[in-house]
């Protein structure tokens, strides 16, 4: 069992727990002959218990957002490098990228550096080449990033056909002045803000070793 799944089921005791009750207080209340004042008085309290424990179980359904629903992206798993890198450019995108895929959402990258697609690494797209979109080239113009939350609403999207199809959100951002770290997820709205100052780090350290 996932822990969302683990998750949902005790937000939902509540509601079980107060619908069960006020049952069996039911069940109870037609099965006796004779009622008590007592008896009538914890009935009473009983109605009211499970009423409050079926509001809290509502206000948890609310209060506790639903994790956006992921899915499986299509394409094979590879680790791709440009043929003239050298070793020490290798080694420092192969321990960034694999930083970035193992601790955040990030399940396809690509670095594009001075009109050159130097790593795909994860699940890779289609395309195996960068040809420059609208984003990429206003990341690359004003230096600032850009996230798409959900990758499914935005029509410009056909621009990332280096990524795999069913991407569902992403991050460009900019390495120094000349190139651009794409990350693609396979869940929307699951870059969380500490995930962007990991991804602007990396990207920084990645442009001091690239520029030499």
């Amino acid at each position: 069992m996932s822990k969302y799944d683990a998750n949902r089921i005790l937000r939902l005791l509540p509601i079980f727990a107060g619908g069960l009750g006020g049952l069996l207080l039911l069940v109870n209340r037609l099965l006796t002959a004779q009622i008590t004042d007592s008896q009538a008085r914890s009935d009473a309290l009983g109605v009211i218990e499970g009423a409050v424990l079926i509001l809290v179980g509502l206000l948890w359904q609310q209060i506790q957002a639903k994790p956006p629903d992921s899915v499986t992206l299509v394409g094979e798993t590879g680790l791709e490098f440009a043929p003239e890198l050298s070793e020490e450019a290798k080694t420092e995108l192969a321990w960034a990228s694999h930083l970035l895929l193992t601790n955040t959402v990030t399940r396809s990258l690509v670095v594009y550096y001075d009109e050159q697609t130097l790593l795909r690494r994860g699940v890779l797209g289609a395309n195996s080449q960068v040809k420059p979109g609208a984003i990429v080239q206003r990341v690359l113009s004003k230096q600032k990033p850009v996230y798409l939350v959900n990758l499914n609403l935005y029509p410009g999207k056909v621009e990332f056909d280096y990524l795999p199809e069913n991407t569902q959100g992403l991050i460009c951002q900019p390495i120094g002045e000349r190139g651009v770290l794409i990350l693609g997820a396979n869940a929307p709205r699951s870059y969380t803000k500490q995930d962007e100052k990991w991804i602007e780090g990396i990207a920084d350290k990645l442009a001091v070793t690239l520029n030499r």
